[in-house]
C-alpha cells in the first residue's frame, strides 16, 4: 500500500493541464506495471468525470504515450467511449504481438490526440508522424488539401487526419462519397489544375475502383505533356495485410505501382520515415504513391531532433541502412525492416552472425545502389517482403544484383521471403502461416551461410 500511495502522489503532481507526456513519462518510469494501471484509470477517470477530457490536452498526450507502451501498461482504461460505427478488433486470440498492434488500430476511441507537439517528441507513433507532416505541409502551402472517405468529420478510417477538419476547415478537409473512381478523378484534376491534393484511400484495395486514374491519368501526363502538366498528387492510405481482415482487404500493392513508370512509390517503416517522406512527397511535382501500414499506425519510434524540424525531408529514391554487418545482406521494406531487425539481433545473441539490414523506404525509385554496395561486402543476399512471391519487390531487387557486378561477389544464391502464394486466408491458424516471420526469416538467412 505504500508503494501505491507514493505513486498516487507522484502522479497527482504531473496529471495537470500543463504536463506533457514527456513530464508524465519521467514520472512514471520504474513504478509496477499494477500500480500505474491502477492509479492511471482512477486519475484519468475522475478527470473523465470533472471536466471535458476530449479537450484535455494533457489526457490526451498522456493517453498517447500509455498507448505506445502497451507492454509496460497492461490493460489501462484510458479509451473511452467509442464512437458509433467504429469496428471491434476479432474476439479471436491471435499472435500476442500482431493482435496488440492491430488491437491499437481497430479499437481506437473517438477522443484521440492529434500529432504531439515536437517539443518533446522523442517517441512519436507512425500516425502521429503522417499527421504532424500533413499539418504541417498544409500550413506552408495553401494549396494543398485532403479528400477521401470520412477523412473529414470521422477523423480517417485509422484517425490519421485527426484535428486537421478543425484547423484547417472543410474546404481543405473534404469527405467524400463511396466512390474511389469519382473522387480520384477529381483529386488528379485538381492537381492538373495546380494543386495539391492528399488523396486518401481507406485501403489501398479499394484504389483498384480508381486504377486507371492513378496509373494513366496520373501516371502518365507529366511525360505525355513533355513536363508541362505537372501532377502534383499523394495517393495515401493503408497497404497490406493487418489481422483477420480477409483476402479482399490484404493485399500488398507496392510491386503492382513498382512496374508504373511515371509513379513514385513509397512505403515507410518508421514514425521519421513517415514524417520526412510523406512532406517530401507533397512536394513532389510527380503522383507520389505512399504505401503505409495498418498495423504500424499505432507503433512507436524514436524521431531525432532534425526530423521534429518542419523543414524536415527525406528523398524518395535513397535506401536507408538500418543495421550495419558484415556476413549477410537483408532488404525489406514497411513492416518487414522491423521482423528484419528483430531477427538479425537474434542471430547476433545465438550465433555472432552480422546481419546488415537495409530500410528500402522506396519502391521506384528503387536505391539499388545501396543494396548492391552492400551484397558486395556481405556476399550474400536476403529479402524480405509481405506481398506475394510471383513478380515481387524481392524478384526486382534479386534480378537486378545478378545482372550487376554484385554477381560475381556472391558466394550464395540469393534467397526470397515473401507471403505466401495464394488468397490471404481468413482463418487464424491459415493466416497466421500466409506471412513472414521473425522465425522463418532467421531460418533463411541461416541456409544462405548454409547453417541450417
Amino acid at each position: 500500500m505504500s508503494s501505491l500511495r507514493a505513486s498516487q502522489q507522484l502522479l497527482r503532481s504531473v496529471v495537470r493541464p500543463s504536463t506533457s507526456a514527456a513530464r508524465f513519462a519521467a514520472a512514471t518510469r520504474g513504478l509496477k506495471t499494477s500500480a500505474r494501471s491502477t492509479v492511471a484509470n482512477q486519475l484519468i477517470n475522475k478527470r473523465f468525470a470533472s471536466s471535458d477530457a476530449s479537450n484535455d490536452e494533457s489526457i490526451q498526450s498522456i493517453r498517447t504515450y500509455i498507448r505506445s507502451h502497451p507492454c509496460s501498461w497492461g490493460r489501462v482504461g484510458i479509451d473511452g467511449p467509442l464512437a458509433p460505427g467504429t469496428p471491434r478488433s476479432s474476439p479471436r486470440t491471435r499472435n500476442p504481438t500482431a493482435q496488440q498492434l492491430a488491437q491499437q488500430v481497430q479499437d481506437e476511441p473517438a477522443v484521440l490526440t492529434s500529432a504531439i507537439s515536437l517539443d518533446f517528441a522523442l517517441q512519436m507513433t507512425v500516425r502521429e508522424a503522417l499527421n504532424s507532416a500533413m499539418e504541417e505541409e498544409m500550413i506552408r502551402d495553401e494549396t494543398v488539401f485532403i479528400l477521401g472517405e470520412e477523412v473529414a468529420q470521422y477523423n480517417g478510417a485509422y484517425k490519421v487526419t485527426k484535428g486537421l477538419l478543425d484547423k484547417f476547415g472543410e474546404k481543405r478537409v473534404i469527405d467524400t462519397p463511396i466512390t474511389e473512381a469519382g473522387f480520384t478523378g477529381l483529386a488528379v484534376g485538381a492537381a492538373f489544375a495546380g494543386l495539391r491534393p492528399i488523396c486518401e484511400f481507406m485501403t489501398f484495395n479499394f484504389a483498384m475502383q480508381a486504377i486507371d486514374q492513378i496509373v494513366n491519368s496520373a501516371g502518365k501526363t507529366y511525360y505525355m505533356s513533355g513536363g508541362n502538366v505537372p501532377c502534383p498528387i499523394v495517393f495515401r492510405g493503408a497497404n497490406g495485410a493487418a489481422a483477420g481482415v480477409g483476402a479482399q482487404h490484404s493485399q500488398d500493392y507496392a510491386s503492382w505501382y513498382g512496374q508504373i513508370p511515371g509513379l513514385k512509390v513509397v512505403s515507410p517503416y518508421s514514425a521519421e520515415d513517415c514524417r520526412g517522406l510523406l512532406k517530401a512527397a507533397i512536394r513532389d511535382p510527380n503522383p507520389v504513391v505512399f504505401l503505409e501500414n495498418e498495423i504500424l499506425y499505432g507503433q512507436s519510434f524514436p524521431v531525432s531532433k532534425e526530423a521534429q524540424s518542419t523543414d524536415f525531408l527525406l528523398p524518395i529514391g535513397k535506401a536507408k541502412i538500418e543495421r550495419k554487418g558484415t556476413d549477410v545482406t537483408v532488404v525489406a521494406h514497411s513492416r518487414m525492416v522491423g521482423l528484419s531487425l528483430e531477427a538479425a539481433e537474434i542471430l547476433k545473441k545465438e550465433e555472432g552472425i552480422e546481419v546488415e539490414v537495409i530500410n528500402m523506404r522506396s519502391i521506384r525509385p528503387l536505391d539499388i545502389e545501396t543494396i548492391i554496395e552492400s551484397v558486395k561486402k556481405t556476399n550474400r543476399l536476403v529479402t524480405v517482403e509481405g506481398g506475394f512471391p510471383a513478380f515481387g519487390v524481392g524478384s526486382e531487387i534479386c534480378a537486378q544484383v545478378v545482372e550487376s557486378e554484385a554477381f560475381s561477389y556472391l558466394d550464395a544464391p540469393v534467397e526470397r521471403v515473401t507471403g505466401a502464394d495464394l488468397p490471404t486466408p481468413y482463418a487464424q491458424v491459415l493466416e497466421d502461416l500466409a506471412f513472414p516471420t521473425t522465425e522463418i526469416i532467421v531460418k533463411v538467412i541461416k541456409r544462405s551461410l548454409y547453417k541450417s
